[in-house]
């Protein structure tokens, strides 16, 4: 998968990350992003994970995909704080 923000592996696993910062069109962006990882979406093998990952002020529009297209997708959502540390959001 080319172009990715992040992809990380460890053992067979392996993860695809968009990543946003701060903006003041939070939302439009939050889609722009699920679009970049949607058409970047190239593994198809059980072990790949997809992920998106927004600053707390993100999350909820990162979550206005329902959870079960994101769990079909195996799109998960992390939260970066403001103290830049990450959290998984289900």
């Amino acid at each position: 998968m080319n172009f990715v923000d992040v992809f990380a592996r460890r053992g067979d696993e392996s993860l695809y990350a968009e990543a946003k910062g701060r903006s003041a069109a939070i939302g439009l962006d939050v889609d722009t992003l699920y679009g970049q990882l949607l058409r970047r979406m190239g593994d198809p093998g059980a072990s790949a994970r997809y992920a998106v990952v927004v600053p707390a002020t993100a999350v909820p529009a990162a979550l206005r995909v329902p959870a079960w297209v994101r769990q079909r997708l195996g799109i998960d959502v992390y939260e970066v704080d403001d103290a830049g540390q990450v959290h998984l959001r289900e």
